[in-house]
């Protein structure tokens, strides 16, 4: 069924809520999984057109990357984790082509219409630009 699932992260509470339910299914399938999250705060964005060191929000991110695919691996699980940095949904596009990823799981902030039409929605993107099957959990 599936063999690599790709879980975008977003160092937020509602990262919980799709770690725990993306558990028992990648015990289920026997998949690996790949967890990403997307550095985008100005200095993430240009950090390579600019040449700059690794800023705060890369140091953050990286260590709270390095720390969910620990716990990850001591239960059991094959994890790559991978920080990009720029816009979420296509990072995250590119990151599930690259590595040969066949589902994303993913929770959701629950939005509704005015804050997704102000804010955008990383999930409603993805899910117009993907034929990768998309698990949205609500948070």
């Amino acid at each position: 069924m599936y063999k690599r699932i790709l879980v975008p992260l977003d160092n937020s509470p509602t990262d919980n809520v799709i770690l725990k339910h993306i558990r028992p299914l990648l015990r289920l399938v026997g998949a690996s999984i790949v967890l990403v999250h997307v550095a985008d705060g100005y200095a993430a964005r240009y950090q390579q057109q600019l040449n700059l060191e690794d800023s705060e929000e890369i140091r953050n991110d990286r260590q709270y990357l390095n720390q969910i695919k620990d716990e990850l691996t001591k239960e059991g699980f094959q994890v790559t984790a991978c920080l990009a940095t720029g816009e979420p949904a296509r990072e995250i596009l590119s990151t599930a082509e690259k590595e040969d990823c066949d589902l994303i799981a993913m929770s959701t902030h629950g939005h509704r219409f005015w804050k997704d039409i102000f804010l955008g929605s990383v999930a409603e993107d993805l899910r117009h630009r993907t034929r990768i099957p998309i698990l949205m959990i609500r948070a």
